[in-house]
């Protein structure tokens, strides 16, 4: 049932005498079809009639459904759910059904794997209806985990910047697009230490994604890339976030890499950040999660942590871009 107006119901009928629509609605009562809404009070005329009435909706006959699901789709779809919610199935069966011919016919394809999108599109003729909700929502009606399909997700190419590739040797991952291209700048005009520092090559993370990106850094480096002994380093904002983006690559790849905080580069920022004057500093950047650890501090000596924790508790963040080339030497 759903609630309609009055003057819903007699909008067709909108120009026919009051007695007359008084006779369409009573017509309507006794089929069926409405019931008064009493809470909704009369309109105030004679006859009077209720403001608001209650639309009986005919109920569907969904046996043909309930027999489709018990005899028609393939038997690695668990039809539990549906079968207790037939108006969901009529809506979700196309892509039901989709799915069972797939498996009915092609299951073979499941044998090699595939990219979530590839094989979205496979099954639905849609790329994206596995990662979307309503996909998802679909898988779980089914009975199906993701893993069943033997998918694989992707992430955005890891971009970075060999300047060369003699091993071991020092990988350092940047937080922000200007301050990547100011660094490759100053090894392509001859540099060969930032900030001291030997640098091999420069890794872009534009900020939450490199933790997606890094974890195909085995799929996507090249080999030099991933020989025993390089080093790989971290520089960010001094704010929670990029500390929070920090600490939590660092704690996935633990136990592949030792992800370390540049220190150098941090340091400079501090150095630049006090001369100017902290009050001068941006404000910290409202929702940012604030609940970091001591994990990117334990590479700091303890003066420099104090220094860097009166910025963040006094408000204010550095960006990476307080640097530019000129402070690398």
């Amino acid at each position: 049932m759903r609630r309609i107006s009055l003057e819903e119901l007699l909008r067709a009928r909108a120009d026919v005498p009051y007695s007359v629509q008084c006779g369409y609605i009573m017509e309507l009562m006794e089929k069926g079809e409405i019931k008064p809404l009493r809470a909704s009070g009369t309109n105030g005329k004679k006859p009077a009639m209720f403001r608001e009435y209650w639309k009986i909706e005919p109920e569907k006959d969904y046996a043909p459904l309930a027999d489709e699901l018990k005899y028609r789709l393939d038997a690695r779809i668990c039809i539990d759910y549906y079968l207790s919610h037939l108006d969901t199935y009529e809506k979700e069966r196309r892509w039901v059904l989709m799915l069972s011919e797939f498996l009915g016919k092609r299951k073979e394809q499941l044998s090699h794997e595939e990219s979530e999108n590839e094989r979205s599109f496979e099954i639905w003729n849609e790329e994206k209806f596995l990662c979307q909700g309503r996909g998802r929502t679909v898988l779980k009606h089914c009975g199906l985990e993701e893993d069943f399909f033997n998918i694989y997700r992707t992430s955005e190419p890891l971009a970075y910047y060999s300047h060369t590739r003699e091993t071991p040797q020092n990988m350092v991952i940047l937080e922000n697009k200007d301050t990547f291209y100011s660094m490759r700048k100053f090894l392509l005009d001859g540099g060969e230490e930032i900030l001291g520092m030997p640098v091999g090559t420069l890794i872009y993370g534009a900020g939450k994604k490199i933790i997606r990106s890094f974890q195909d850094f085995s799929f996507c480096a090249e080999p030099y890339m991933e020989v025993q002994g390089n080093r790989i380093f971290y520089f960010g904002d001094l704010d929670y976030e990029g500390i929070g983006i920090y600490e939590k690559l660092a704690g996935v790849f633990r136990e592949e890499w030792e992800i370390i905080p540049f220190a150098a580069a941090y340091e400079r920022m501090l150095e630049k950040a006090e001369a100017a004057g902290l009050g001068r500093m941006p404000d910290t950047k409202k929702g940012q999660n604030r609940n970091i650890k001591n994990e990117f501090f334990a590479y700091f000596p303890e003066k420099s942590v104090l220094r860097m924790k009166a910025v963040l508790e006094g408000g204010k963040y550095i960006p990476q871009e307080i640097l530019n080339i000129s402070d690398f030497y």
